[in-house]
């Protein structure tokens, strides 16, 4: 395949980017996109010019690194991660755009590289639990309904890559956050926080500079792992019941 690509370049925080346009032949349709940005950075490199800069760690779809908008949709055309979309999804003399997340919460570092530190905030303000667990406990020790047992490991199947905040049209971290709220929150190790948690975690969210959210739905649909909209609707009860408790 012979593709070209037009790939944002930025050189840091402060400086101003722009698209690049470079030509790349001989990509097997078997290589991931990842795969084929390491063939353009050979070239480069060889030529004596700066790599393309972008994330990326485990290339399995699970760390959620690689966070790009290919073609205007925040990891490419189908739904999965940057790492496991394959090239055959595209056609030979195709032209690809590739740039970073676009959210005034995620500034960008280098290139296709953006700072997801706030992500780890939210999560820092109300993602844990203060019970002493102690060694890991006999698995059945504490009776989970099946129900909360499923939708406890649906919430935390959230890779954290921030391709939700990346769809939204207003930049909004709602189904990131009901994902990490809604996980502990179900579980009986996370209820003497339950309500702190929530008002903690969405307070740093707005604190951020993400914006609100208008249940647009962009989001799930690029949520690479499934996390459901009603995800958001569960977070918003649980954040009234708390706002409300806490008044009286």
């Amino acid at each position: 395949m012979k593709l070209t690509l037009r790939v944002w370049r930025q050189r840091d925080a402060d400086a101003d980017g722009g698209m690049s346009t470079y030509d790349v032949d001989g990509i097997s349709p078997d290589m991931s996109f990842l795969e084929m940005l390491d063939t353009l950075n050979e070239e480069l490199i060889l030529k004596g010019d700066d790599p393309v800069a972008f994330d990326h760690d485990c290339r399995e779809g699970i760390c959620g690194a690689c966070s790009l908008v290919i073609n205007g949709e925040a990891h490419g055309p189908e739904r999965t991660t940057s790492c496991q979309l394959h090239m055959r999804s595209f056609r030979d003399g195709d032209t690809i755009d590739v740039e970073p997340w676009r959210a005034a919460a995620f500034p960008v570092v280098r290139d296709l590289v953006v700072d997801r530190s706030a992500f780890d905030r939210i999560i820092q303000s109300g993602g844990y639990i203060t019970a002493p667990t102690g060694a890991a406990p006999e698995a059945h020790a504490t009776p989970v309904p099946k129900p909360d047992a499923d939708s406890a490991f649906e919430h935390a199947e959230c890779i954290g890559c921030g391709a939700c905040v990346a769809a939204c049209p207003n930049g909004s971290a709602m189904l990131f956050t009901s994902a990490k709220v809604n996980h502990l929150n179900v579980l009986p190790q996370g209820t003497p926080e339950r309500e702190s948690r929530v008002l903690d975690m969405v307070t740093t969210m707005d604190d951020e500079g993400f914006g609100g959210c208008t249940l647009a739905g962009e989001c799930a649909t690029a949520c690479p792992k499934g996390i459901p909209l009603f995800s958001i609707t569960r977070m918003n009860r649980e954040y009234v019941r708390a706002a409300r408790k806490g008044r009286r």
